[in-house]
């Protein structure tokens, strides 16, 4: 019924003679449409193309300016390409083909439905019960673009739900009625040359930033991390450098209350990224800053810095691609000096078949605290990232982590993508605790296995605007969590349909 909804729709937009969807400027769409800043190359018919093709035509009065190279290559590892901004659901309003809209192209508006069923045996979050919900996210965007430049608004509403469940509400999964995004924006479309913009925005926001392993917008999980704050972007995604400037505090996420920022904490962040050698290698630097200045006593004042590198791209015509980085922090947390350190490193390859089969190897490391007592932090702090990189059980962290994984990909229709991974799980540091329930043994004694899952998830899209996706993990305890606690196998299965209005 909803492929049929969506199919009159847009039928009657083709009636209406409308192009087919755009991303807005200096935006890369999602990877099922081609980049909207990729000059479309149209062919040339009638009086056009013959005076071209004549030797002696006369040559037109001023040439054309040629397009300006795009850069921009995405990784091929899981999770770390942006999301994009505005949000992948969000067109133009003409392009919606209603009658008397034609000329709306500085509108832009979005509706994005989402409805994910969970089952959970033996859920290591809720002391081995098992459970079951119902989990709905509906997002609506409305932006303000090109009419009154370089003045631009954005505004975007979630509202997260949880229905028969047998978990307790938390804020990873419900926060209704939530002002995700609402800013204003100064934009200069040619600032730092020709296609070379200066953004300035203020207000809430919600965005990726470098590799998405400290700062990120969560797709999985049914809430967002928003910040309330500055961001100055200089240039774009095609452009072969760009830099981001953010000075923002986190926004604090409430069940049904309007959500608020935390201003006992700051986060400050510069961001780099060199794309001129992309077909070999792009390249981003960043530093950030957490600030907590906390008046309770009872909490920690803590400055974490964190800095690091991300390099990524093909390694020629050979089928392989590669993504590394290092991130290292250090500071402050109350009396305690911070030390700590991650990493990741992945080597894959795409085979040459119908089907684009891609394996790949990797591994996420950060390190744990050894010794709670010798005044040194030294568990690795994710800050706003999104884990679902560690595995679909949404449980573990980049801290704390020794984390190989192989991964295959596959593509064996244009409307089916599907996704199988083994992940292991061992502790960096015996002494420190599990993302798993939570456990520790600060002797060390318990060992260091947590354990393996087996991650599939099948991506369908049944039209244009709608997708099925349905997944199903498995965790195989090791023998910290049997020396730790009650040791059950666990399974997470999942089903999603989402529909983009």
């Amino acid at each position: 019924m909803i492929c049929l909804f969506v199919f009159q729709i847009e039928a009657a937009v083709a009636q209406e003679g409308s192009p087919p969807p755009e991303a807005p400027a200096g935006q890369t769409p999602p990877e099922i449409e081609p980049p909207a800043d990729v000059p479309a190359t149209e062919p040339q018919t009638g009086e056009g193309a013959k005076a071209e093709s004549a030797p002696d035509a006369a040559a037109p009065a001023e040439a054309e300016q040629p397009a300006e190279k795009n850069y921009f290559k995405a990784s091929k590892a899981d999770g770390v390409n942006h999301r994009p901004q505005p949000p992948s659901y969000v067109q133009t309003f003409d392009k919606y083909g209603l009658p008397g809209t034609e000329d709306l192209t500085w509108l832009e508006f979005g509706l994005e439905h989402r409805t994910r069923f969970e089952y959970r045996d033996d859920d290591y979050r809720n002391a081995l019960e098992d459970e079951h919900q119902f989990l709905l996210r509906t997002d609506v965007y409305i932006g303000i673009r090109d009419i009154f430049d370089p003045l631009r608004f954005g505004f975007e509403f979630q509202d997260s739900r949880q229905f028969q469940a047998d978990f307790p509400e938390n804020v990873g999964d419900v926060d209704q009625y939530d002002v995700l995004q609402g800013f204003g924006e100064l934009y200069f479309k040619d600032a730092l040359g020709p296609d070379r913009p200066l953004s300035f925005r203020v207000g809430r926001q919600a965005f990726d930033l470098a590799n998405r392993r400290q700062v990120a917008r969560n797709g999985f999980r049914n809430t967002t991390n928003a910040f309330d704050g500055f961001r100055l972007t200089l240039g774009q995604q095609k452009n072969d450098w760009q830099v981001d400037v953010v000075a923002v505090m986190p926004v604090e996420r409430l069940l049904r209350e309007p959500d608020r920022p935390d201003e006992e904490r700051w986060l400050y962040g510069f961001v780099h990224t060199w794309r001129a050698w992309s077909d070999v290698a792009t390249i981003e630097t960043f530093y950030f800053v957490l600030d907590e200045d906390r008046k309770d006593r009872a909490l920690l004042d803590r400055e974490v810095h964190s800095i690091g590198t991300h390099v990524f791209g093909p390694i020629g015509k050979t089928g392989f691609d590669y993504d590394v980085d290092f991130n290292w922090q250090f500071g402050n947390d109350g009396d305690n000096t911070r030390r700590a350190y991650a990493t990741h490193a992945e080597l894959g390859y795409t085979f040459d078949h119908a089907w684009k089969p891609r394996l790949a190897v990797l591994c996420n490391y950060a390190t744990g605290d050894q010794d709670a007592t010798d005044h040194l932090a030294e568990r690795f702090d994710p800050m706003f990232s999104d884990s679902t990189g560690y595995g679909y059980f949404n449980i573990q962290r980049l801290e704390n982590l020794i984390n190989p994984n192989l991964r295959l990909q596959l593509k064996p229709h244009e409307k089916i993508e599907f996704n199988g991974y083994y992940r292991a799980y061992w502790l960096a540091r015996d002494e420190d605790r599990s993302n798993w329930g939570g456990r520790i043994d600060p002797t060390g004694r318990s060992g260091d296995c947590v354990g393996q899952t087996v991650d599939l998830v099948m991506k369908y899209k049944m039209c244009p605007k709608s997708e099925l996706e349905i997944g199903y993990a498995h965790f195989f305890p090791g023998s910290f969590i049997g020396n730790t606690g009650p040791a059950e196998d666990s399974d997470f299965l999942f089903v999603a349909a989402t529909v983009k209005f």
